[in-house]
């Protein structure tokens, strides 16, 4: 059987920027196995498979896999695919339903003059807010010293709307260029509370970056051991939670610029807001811009 599959870079409105993604199209009757095989193939940070819903007033099935497992949520595969599906459907939808392992994911189709332009995800779960690290821990993990870290505003702290990451703030820039990676400490201190990866930021942004508000970084574990990934959606979308979480007695709509891979040459912009009332938050939601890569079939050997 031959297979469909579209690539798009993600969070970004130029080819090579951004995080890429490869999407499989007709992905019925595919193992797990198999999906984690061909995810590990593709090499890309997720792989998604497009599969019918089990509930037809939704749109997909959309099961999401990096090289090494599945993912219960994240936030470029469904920008992504939504681009995808929205770019290749007959009936234009100004919002899509994808069933997840963590829920439903609406995510909206924003069009001009006929063409998809960007698409945004709702988050699936309301922000979890789990173990706190200290400063000298969370920078053990990204090579930095204690005095790197920020804590403010809030403690290193692990943090969720779907899928869990660590989320730490530093005091600048120079830190965030100057973080790497550290096996040892990663095995240290993760997994915890089912995170496996390091989301890091600073609001110490220089004026040639912007519009970016933040910019952020993040580690995990791939298939060769710890990489970074160019855009991280669904870390980004609890980060923005967490700021809205920590102003109670802020009402209305947070908006953020996030700025991600800079410093690993494929720049990415996350847009991203929170929708508060009487105090708590109602919603939290992630998106931006896709560009069309590459195009094509493969056929799993055994397949008809």
């Amino acid at each position: 059987m031959q297979r469909r599959y579209i690539t798009v870079d993600v969070f970004t409105d130029r080819a090579f920027g951004g995080n890429q993604l490869a999407v499989v199209l007709d992905a019925g009757g595919l193992s797990t196995q198999q999906m984690q095989s061909i995810a590990t193939e593709f090499n890309y940070s997720e792989t998604t498979f497009v599969l019918p819903p089990r509930d037809k007033a939704n749109d997909a099935e959309v099961r999401i896999f990096t090289p090494v497992r599945e993912m219960p949520f994240a936030g470029h595969p469904n920008v992504g695919t939504a681009f995808v599906l929205a770019t290749i459907a007959k009936e234009p939808k100004p919002r899509l339903l994808f069933e997840e392992k963590a829920g439903l994911v609406p995510v909206d189709v924003r069009r001009e003059q006929g063409r998809v332009v960007s698409t945004e995800l709702t988050a699936p779960q309301p922000l979890a807010r789990l173990s706190q690290l200290s400063a000298a821990d969370a920078a053990s993990c990204i090579s930095l010293s204690a005095e790197d870290i920020r804590v403010d505003r809030h403690a290193p702290q692990v943090v969720g709307v779907g899928t869990p990451f660590l989320v730490i703030e530093l005091h600048s820039r120079d830190a965030l260029k100057r973080a790497r990676s550290d096996a040892a400490a990663f095995g240290r201190i993760f997994p915890r509370d089912g995170a496996v990866s390091a989301w890091f930021y600073t609001r110490d942004v220089p004026a040639a970056e912007a519009p970016c508000e933040l910019q952020a970084r993040m580690f995990m574990r791939g298939a060769g051991g710890l990489a970074e990934d160019p855009a991280t959606g669904s870390a980004t979308v609890a980060a923005a939670a967490l700021f809205a979480d920590l102003d109670p007695a802020r009402d209305g709509e947070l908006k953020l610029t996030v700025g991600q891979g800079f410093d690993m040459g494929r720049p990415s912009l996350l847009l991203t807001r929170v929708r508060k009332q009487d105090g708590k938050i109602i919603s939290a939601h992630v998106g931006g811009s896709c560009v069309q890569m590459m195009e094509g079939t493969f056929r799993l050997a055994g397949e008809g």
